[in-house]
């Protein structure tokens, strides 16, 4: 039986993503996102970049939705922690994409737009 998290875990669990576009974010094209989905929750690892170590956690909210919070050191040793609300969508070429719009809860300020592929091999 799907359930409402079927294809998101399908798309997510097990994927590792990097930035197709991050304008006013920390990670780039170097940062290297890891996640994990089990029963609608969502956890994961991020690293690369200016980013140390990073972590977040979230939950499916949608047939194709998501949402985050997560929280990072930097290379500079800034403590950094914010949100997200997704999008998890396909590409021309069948990988799996993410869209998010994004903002600081503590560390920095602003807010921003971004999207990731994932890393396919």
């Amino acid at each position: 039986m799907e359930t409402p998290f079927s294809q998101i875990s399908e798309r997510l669990n097990n994927r590792r993503f990097t930035v197709a576009g991050n304008p006013h974010g920390l990670s780039d094209a170097d940062t290297i996102f890891q996640y994990h989905v089990e029963e609608g929750a969502i956890s994961g690892t991020y690293q690369g970049g200016r980013v140390r170590s990073g972590n977040l956690i979230g939950r499916v909210t949608g047939p194709a939705t998501i949402e985050l919070l997560y929280h990072c050191s930097t290379l500079t040793g800034e403590l950094l922690a914010g949100w997200s609300r997704g999008t998890v969508g396909v590409d021309d070429a069948g990988s799996t994409t993410l869209t998010f719009v994004w903002g600081w809860l503590s560390g920095a300020t602003g807010d921003g737009e971004s999207c990731y592929v994932e890393l396919v091999g």
